[in-house]
């Protein structure tokens, strides 16, 4: 059997029909793709065929290099389709299916699995073998993928009821595998569990270019969130110390790294290197919505304009490049393009890499003021120096496997603007100005190349990081933009992803072909994720807006997210739901990795609703989820640095800001930066704006306090106790900073808790 076409897609597969933008990648090759569903497995059985199911992502460069080399062969097409039922699985579209299996591959192979995905399954989707990219020809002792599905082929017809067997006894020792380490994970975690942590990551941590652990090098943010939170909870600790150093540094590193896209804004997915230079070119939404996060609290901590330059130019990347016209926000960018117009190979990184002689070409302006005895500076003398442009260029070839970086630079801060403005005898504002005009130069260059693919699937969870990191930068940094930004991915979400009727939220949302969304919605249900970041990003919202509605939607989902996936047996909540009959095994992440797990967060979510409802069963389900990873949390809990920040809230005395007075005013924008000034992670904000706000109609203690004609002030409450009403920046800032002691306040700014229950 050769390759298959489908009549009315245009000679084009199955894959043709579907709206994944991974799966319609795939739409013209020969093999007879099936999407996941009945159909895909009835044939499996009807017809007695193994099935073949291969799981990627739409801007996955090695799934690329594998669709190219494989997928794309009609020799390699004709033994599929004759002895396999072949799916293709979108794993942004169902991340439980590639968990399930995931799993399965990490369990046989002893790694950490990868994409693509390739899994042999019986026909009742049970594995039996798997593992991750082949190449078209043996290589460095890899078998070709050719050689593989042959052997299995004739594995099948020769053993097929040995195979089956060994099926149905991997099925089952994966769920008691998944069941015992369930049972075994309970533990009470203990306050020691912080210091682990913390000794854990400066075990790894690599002193002179920031990072964790060996290459590749991904920028790991919720690593940053627990530091930074240890450092809050004692800031002249010397642990607290150490922390923000290696939080620091790191983020500095990584800004200055060729991971970082000096020219375009934003960051690439991960480092090949530990120097931070050389990237996997890919850009991922998560990614740049984490990230800028951690560049808004290290401003916070350390009121330096360079982490807030690069909070503004992460998220100048997203509303530039990943902003759908609707209010939502794109998933990704690929890593490969086609390097000129009319070129038939794309290559990795060949958007953001440059020749020296194009710099040359585009840079050719004497720098004003640097002609002496017939010798000039120009700009692009500068600029690459700056950047470490070189000749020949400057990535070594052992992190160009395929090739497509040869006599190319990828550019990496080297040196800082006032040493360059010395390498040139000029002064550093000349300096900084050259190099602002050379980079927007080469912006508008490169506008002229081809682009990488833009996933345009609007997911549901990474739009709840992105109005977290929208909402935090606007908060922190006065900026009403931002703001609006956040809000308007809020209500994109609510508009189109929200079942008011169930309560339930949808995963995805893709553009359809003609330009509409209404008919690209996604038939699958959210996933735990999803909740919990969006509840997340909805508080955050809150605390900037004060607009009640958020923090109700936040609620609403928080009870859905309760019911979908909440274990009431071990605690803790399921990545998935139960709905599903062909997903064999139920998981619980246990490892924060580039994404955070939803339990981490969840935790986090719950803290802070208690904070704002006094309702017992948040601060409880908080606590079971902590006993649901507590061995891990006791042994090795750098691995759950999300959820050790989340543990670290639930020890500390958390100071409740409950805001009175009139908004819109000077007045109020001061009491705001007063208040965001200061890191305090151990907090909670409430606007009292009459007897009807939500949180006064949950807590009517409140009542008392609020004034909504009087000049803006801030209550702050903590430990048992009520400071103010104070519109004093300086008070403000001694009441939210843990050490030194706070200052001695007059009689009438301090009441006792019972004549104001905090929230």
């Amino acid at each position: 059997m050769a390759s298959v076409t489908h009549a009315g897609n245009g000679g084009r597969n199955r894959l043709a029909t579907e709206i994944s933008p991974y799966l319609l990648q795939h739409a013209s090759n020969p093999v007879d793709w099936h999407p996941w569903g009945p159909a895909a497995f009835q044939k499996a059985k009807v017809e007695n065929k193994p099935i073949f199911l291969s799981v990627g992502y739409s801007t996955c460069h090695w799934c690329h290099v594998m669709e190219r080399e494989t997928f794309s062969k009609e020799s390699i097409a004709a033994i599929l389709n004759k002895h396999f039922v072949s799916i293709k699985v979108d794993r942004e579209e169902r991340p439980d299916i590639d968990r399930v299996y995931m799993t399965f591959l990490q369990a046989v192979n002893s790694s950490e699995g990868g994409w693509p995905m390739n899994v042999w399954l019986t026909p009742n989707l049970h594995p039996f073998h798997a593992g991750t990219y082949f190449p078209a020809q043996d290589k460095q002792g890899q078998r070709s993928f050719s050689a593989i599905i042959a052997e299995v082929a004739r594995q099948w017809e020769q053993n097929r009821d040995v195979i089956t067997a060994k099926g149905v006894e991997v099925m089952k020792s994966l769920n008691q595998n998944t069941l015992q380490t369930m049972q075994a994970a309970y533990a009470i975690p203990t306050p020691a569990c912080v210091a682990k942590c913390f000794e854990q990551l400066r075990d790894q941590f690599d002193v002179e270019n920031g990072g964790f652990g060996e290459v590749p090098k991904f920028s790991q943010p919720a690593t940053f969130d627990f530091l930074l939170r240890l450092y809050a909870s004692n800031p002249y600790s010397d642990s607290g110390q150490q922390a923000l150093t290696m939080t620091l540094l790191t983020l500095r590193k990584m800004a200055e790294g060729g991971v970082h896209d000096h020219i375009g804004n934003g960051f690439h997915r991960y480092s090949t290197d530990k120097f931070w230079h050389i990237p996997h070119f890919e850009k991922m939404l998560y990614d740049q919505a984490q990230l800028c996060v951690c560049y808004v609290e290290a401003y916070q901590i350390t009121k330096e304009t360079f982490y807030a330059d690069i909070a503004r130019d992460i998220l100048t990347y997203i509303a530039r490049d990943l902003c759908d016209p609707e209010g939502g926000f794109y998933s990704a960018e690929d890593a490969e393009s086609l390097p000129r117009i009319g070129d038939s190979q794309k290559r990795e990184g060949a958007f953001c890499v440059w020749r020296e002689a194009e710099i040359k070409q585009l840079l050719p302006q004497v720098v004003d003021g640097t002609c002496f005895a017939g010798r000039c500076v120009s700009f692009w003398e500068v600029f690459c120096h700056h950047y470490g442009v070189q000749a020949n260029g400057n990535v070594p070839s052992q992190h160009d496997s395929l090739g497509d970086l040869k006599q190319q630079n990828v550019l990496k801060v080297r040196c800082t603007v006032e040493e360059t403005a010395a390498h040139f005898n000029i002064m550093p504002d000349l300096a900084e100005k050259v190099l602002m005009q050379s980079r927007q130069v080469l912006l508008d260059a490169r506008r002229l190349r081809p682009r990488p693919h833009r996933d345009d699937k609007i997911v549901t969870g990474w739009n709840g990081l992105a109005i977290s990191a929208f909402a935090r930068a606007g908060q922190v940094l006065c900026d009403d933009d931002c703001v609006q930004r956040g809000i308007m991915a809020a209500r994109f979400i609510e508009n189109r992803m929200y079942d008011s009727s169930t309560g339930r939220l949808k995963r995805n949302s893709y553009r359809h072909s003609r330009g509409s969304r209404e008919l690209g919605i996604s038939t699958s249900d959210a996933f735990s994720p999803d909740y919990a970041y969006l509840i997340r990003g909805l508080m955050d919202l809150y605390e900037v807006t004060f607009d009640d509605h958020w923090l109700e939607f936040a609620i609403q989902l928080q009870d859905s997210f309760d019911v979908l996936f909440w274990d009431g047996v071990h605690g803790g909540y399921y990545d998935f739901a139960e709905a599903d009959p062909s997903v064999l095994l139920r998981l619980k992440e246990d490892q924060d990795g580039t994404e955070p797990t939803a339990s981490s967060v969840a935790a986090s979510n719950l803290l802070r609703l208690a904070e704002y409802t006094q309702n017992p069963v948040y601060s409880e389900r908080a606590r079971a989820t902590f006993s649901a990873f507590g061995q891990r949390l006791n042994n090795l809990p750098w691995l759950l640095p999300e959820m050790m920040s989340a543990y670290l809230f639930s020890t500390r005395p958390v100071v409740q800001l409950c805001i009175v007075g009139q908004r819109y005013s000077l007045e109020w924008l001061v009491l705001q930066n007063a208040i965001h000034g200061v890191y305090m992670p151990f907090k909670s904000i409430a606007y009292l704006a009459s007897p009807d706000a939500y949180v006064v109609r949950r807590l009517p203690q409140l009542a008392a306090l609020v004034d909504g004609f009087g000049p803006p002030k801030v209550f702050i409450c903590a430990e048992g106790s009520c400071h103010g009403p104070t519109n004093d920046a300086n008070i403000i800032a001694n009441l939210l900073t843990p050490s030194p002691p706070q200052p001695t306040m007059p009689n009438n700014y301090t009441f006792e808790l019972s004549s104001a229950v905090a929230m």
